[in-house]
């Protein structure tokens, strides 16, 4: 079985804060995804290599071997369900919030407590169902794939449920955080067969990743 390792991961934010953990490893990424085509990035390791996928594909890359270990945001893997992944770390990046907003003015509260049927929009389907199913109540989800925040300007729903970090993008719509759901981190996530087949060449990588995520969670009260 060849050594070579591929790690997947999604442009942005996750990439941007994966690069320090990396760099912990002795590993540099070669190329900047934001300014290159190519869609495999090699690395100053020539036993390591990046593949550029989707946020939501990472998962899928991972579970099917056709990358070793990856990055995902918890969103995802809940989403996702986390079949046939080894999730050893919480990287303590792209930290941010699930959480439910309506447009300012809206009465949640009292429309929740009158039992409501609601419409909310969200990329997260699995989540949110569950989350207001916990509350009981009755909602019907419509997924989105982008700005959910205008689902409610034009009518489409009452509410959503996405990702929050600093409320800007809601402010700026008119649209105000009503309800946190759960804290999202990213997860290292390692393909089982990987992790016993190529443990050897893994395992040192995966502890300087855990070292340096260390240094970034948050400390104890």
């Amino acid at each position: 079985m060849s050594r070579q390792l591929t790690l997947a991961l999604s442009k942005g934010r996750i990439f941007e804060e994966t690069l320090p953990l990396l760099e912990a490893a002795g590993i540099k990424v070669t190329e900047n995804p934001e300014k290159s085509r190519k869609l495999i990035l090699p690395t100053t390791d020539p036993d390591v290599r990046v593949i550029i996928v989707r946020a939501s594909d990472v998962p899928t890359y991972v579970q099917y071997g056709a990358a070793d270990f990856g990055v995902a945001g918890k969103d995802v893997l809940l989403e996702h369900g986390g079949e046939g992944l080894y999730q050893p770390i919480d990287l303590n990046i792209a930290k941010c919030r699930l959480s439910v907003a309506v447009p300012a003015g809206f009465d949640y509260a009292s429309a929740v407590r009158q039992g409501a049927r609601l419409r909310v929009v969200t990329k997260y389907v699995k989540c949110a169902s569950e989350h207001f199913a916990a509350k009981g109540v009755h909602v019907d989800l419509i997924k989105l794939y982008g700005s959910m925040e205008l689902g409610p300007l034009v009518g489409l729903s009452d509410a959503i449920v996405d990702l929050v970090s600093t409320g800007s993008t809601l402010r700026a719509n008119n649209l105000v955080e009503v309800e946190h759901i759960l804290d999202i981190s990213s997860r290292l996530v390692v393909n089982q067969a990987a992790l016993k087949l190529k443990r050897e060449r893994l395992q040192p990588i995966l502890e300087a990743f855990e070292q340096a995520s260390a240094s970034q969670a948050p400390k104890a009260a």
